[in-house]
């Protein structure tokens, strides 16, 4: 029983039930397994294979081309016909900065008639700083990120935007895959001193968390259950989750595997105060607040005399609803507590952090007087006391040595096994050899090891599984269909040996992402056009084989930004802690939203907009916004009524359709179809046909009389009118004309056009 001691067992029942779970320690001993599981295709070693020789010379270009045609050959299917330039363009630029092509760079693209222009084209748009914001969105969908910590009071996490950025310069600098991997596994321990790598492990720290939950040992637990499951599924394109309570039902993972990944990052613990600033900054910080220190001693030591009483109580009160082996573990010498005391002193921290502030509030009749006079005196020295240093939130490692790990029992964290050292997947590691470096300087390395794994070039699964979610991002479905599910369960790829092929030039390329991109996007299946084709789709309905491009509905994110950028109010400014733009009225969230006043920063891009967990932004959510409490790999597209409500009703989008028209009614002589034509080119990239010209020419010259009529009724209300007008309206221009602009901006910002990806 000594080895379960570190559990701490709080009664005589809890004692007997690991005593009896002791001697069920070899149910998990290693299985033989099947030769279908040996053989699996994604356990297989990444080999390079041969590109097939085609018949349409214009596929048969690239690899990639190839690829895709010889398996349409094989159908006797005719591969799709190039999409023209302006669907090119608008695909491109959608796809790698989350925006529309401006009217500027739309002509420029029809005006180069080179072989290389499309190149040049995605050259650039790699170039931009909006390709990073746009990927990292999708790399944050599979972290889990979000601004707060989700269940019942969603407390804001303050710092952990950092992360955000961090994903977002990653990008833009094309940071090797590789390297990307280790510094969000292992930061901390393999590039100590690198910011960035520090801010990186915040990726294993989006775990959602109840963090006044008082039994830490279930709570612990459940966070390593989820930093389990998401470095499993995201990097490894695997469902270790389901082996967590007994050996996977149908991939060759083992319980035992669960635990053993698991394992990596026992001796972990969140650090929500790491500082970023260097060594010098830091003294100057120090020498500086020393100073304010030294001229307030006298003021501040009265204030915490005053204070003093309920402090304590503050404190106690929380300590007190802490079972004996928390308590144990808090008060316990520092030189004396085991690792697993440890964990369980930094995850009571939080709660009995109690600042004098705090205490004040609790303060009455002249102890309250006192304070707040003395406040007063303090507020006075406020210039010379330092700001705060940046800080990041973080999982760093707790120390030496690790605490140890055990299966559970149906995964229970009260019924432990036979204990386990850090491990990989029993069928790639058959001599299921314990990973157990030796420690240093505090750390134990065990996470260096499996970022070591991860990254090597003969794992099998981490370089296709991320090929295949830049090509599931590109054309709307991966190779395989299941991004993080590479398993029995998951879709088999329709084209394995492409898959190969991308995830062996992924590493040949130094794990450069965007030359992965460049290779993609060169190819004749990436360029095709999206039409529907009858006799094709009899023989590959859910074109699976890629005869056509896939149409989809752009992104809630995309969506908001584009219309922002179309309207000419987008603000580009880039990084930072989240924004709040303003709500619909009605809303009720809990963890507060500060609502903006600053119509610029309102006007930032989606990726910059704060996510609470339990409440997340209208828009976004009637768009298909994946609930952040678990990674996700592939958004849902779902076709709502709330979703064109949104568009039609919303006083955003119709702000928006105001500013939208501003833009096309600002060039002065402008006839009304060339209104109409600047309308089009702003919204679509191209200008209107002649039957939409006559269209639209129509429906201003009938809505105009109507809202003639709708200003002249609201000239007689008391209130404000009603009708959409933009800021200004143009010399020569009637209300009612710029009226019926705005409705008519309106209706193209509802389009399928404006809202899909051809």
């Amino acid at each position: 029983m000594h080895r379960y001691r570190i559990l701490a067992p709080a009664s005589a029942a809890l004692a007997a039930l690991l005593t009896l779970t002791a001697g069920l320690a070899n149910e998990t001993s290693r299985r033989d397994f099947s030769a279908a599981q040996k053989k699996w295709w994604s356990l297989q070693p990444v080999s390079r294979p041969a590109v097939p020789a085609v018949k349409h010379s214009e596929w048969g270009r690239t690899p990639v081309g190839a690829f895709i045609a010889s398996k349409l050959e094989a159908k006797g299917i005719a591969p799709g016909a190039p999409a023209d330039r302006v669907t090119l363009l608008r695909r491109a630029t959608v796809d790698l900065t989350g925006l529309m092509p401006t009217p500027e760079e739309t002509q420029a693209f029809l005006n180069d008639q080179s072989p290389e222009a499309f190149a040049r084209v995605v050259d650039r748009l790699l170039e931009s700083k909006h390709y990073g914001e746009r990927w990292a969105r999708h790399w944050l969908d599979l972290a889990r990120y979000a601004d707060s910590e989700g269940f019942k009071s969603d407390e804001t996490r303050p710092n952990v935007w950092r992360y955000r950025d961090y994903v977002i310069r990653a990008f833009n600098d094309d940071k090797p895959y590789n390297r990307f991997i280790q510094e969000q596994i292992a930061g901390d321990e393999m590039f100590p001193g690198n910011v960035d790598a520090l801010v990186a492990t915040g990726f294993n720290r989006h775990f959602p968390d109840e963090y006044n939950a008082r039994n830490l040992m279930q709570r612990r637990q459940e966070l390593l259950n989820d930093v389990t499951d998401t470095v499993g599924s995201v990097f490894m394109g695997l469902t270790y989750g389901c082996a967590r309570c007994h050996d996977h039902k149908f991939d060759p993972i083992l319980h035992k595997d669960y635990y053993r990944l698991q394992s990596f990052f026992a001796s972990t613990h969140s650090e929500d105060t790491v500082h970023l600033s260097p060594e010098s900054e830091r003294a100057t910080h120090a020498a500086r607040l020393a100073d304010w220190e030294s001229r307030t001693a006298a003021i501040r030591a009265e204030m915490s005399k005053i204070t003093a009483g309920p402090l304590k109580t503050l404190y106690q009160d929380e300590f007190d609803k802490y079972p004996p082996e928390v308590q144990d573990s808090i008060t316990a010498e520092p030189g004396k507590r085991t690792p697993f005391q440890w964990q369980m002193y930094y995850q009571s921290r939080i709660l009995l952090k109690f600042t004098e502030a705090d205490a004040s509030k609790k303060l009455k009749g002249a102890d309250a007087k006192r304070y707040a006079e003395l406040k007063r005196q303090l507020a006075a020295f406020d210039s010379l006391k330092p700001g705060e240093l940046p800080i990041a939130q973080t999982m760093i490692e707790t120390g030496t040595p690790a605490t140890r790990t055990h299966v559970l029992r149906a995964g229970a964290w009260d019924a432990p096994l036979e204990e386990v050292q850090p491990g990989f997947l029993s069928i790639l590691d058959p001599s299921n050899a314990s990973i157990v470096p030796p420690p240093a300087a505090g750390k134990t390395g065990r996470r260096t090891a499996l970022a070591r794994w991860l990254t090597d070039p003969s794992n099998p699964l981490v370089a296709r599984v991320m090929a295949n979610r830049v090509w599931h991002y590109h054309f709307g479905r991966g190779i395989a269909g299941t991004p993080s599910d590479f398993g029995l369960m998951g879709e088999r790829p329709t084209h394995p040996e492409l898959l190969d092929y991308l995830a062996s030039r992924l590493v040949e390329n130094g794990w450069s992402v965007k030359k992965l991109h460049r290779e993609i996007m060169l190819s004749a299946p990436y360029q095709q056009s999206s039409q529907h084709r009858a006799e094709a789709a009899r023989i590959d309905p859910s074109n699976k084989l890629l005869w056509h491009y896939n149409r989809r509905r752009i992104e809630g994110e995309s969506l908001r930004d584009s219309m922002l950028q179309v309207a000419g109010m987008l603000n580009t400014k880039m990084y930072g802690p989240g924004t709040f733009p303003p709500l619909p009225a009605g809303v009720v969230t809990r963890g507060g939203w500060k609502s903006t006043d600053d119509q610029q920063e309102a006007a930032r891009r989606s990726i910059y907009i704060f996510v609470r967990r339990n409440t997340r932004y209208p828009m976004f959510e009637a768009f298909d916004m994946p609930d952040s409490h678990e990674s996700c790999s592939r958004r849902n597209t779902t076709v709502t009524p709330t979703q064109a409500l949104e568009l039609m009703n919303s006083e955003l989008v119709m702000d928006w359709s105001r500013a939208f028209a501003q833009r096309v009614l600002n060039d002065p002589g402008l006839t009304t179809d060339a209104q109409v034509d600047r309308a089009y080119r702003l919204a679509f990239s191209r200008p209107a046909t002649e039957s939409e010209r006559t269209s639209a020419r129509q429906f201003l010259e009938r809505h105009t009389p109507i809202m003639e009529a709708r200003l002249a009724a609201d000239a007689g209300d008391a209130g404000a009118s009603k009708v959409p007008l933009p800021a200004v309206i143009p010399a020569g221009l009637s209300k009612a004309q710029a009226a019926a602009m705005v409705d008519l901006c309106h209706t193209l910002f509802n389009s399928n056009e404006f809202l899909t990806l051809n």
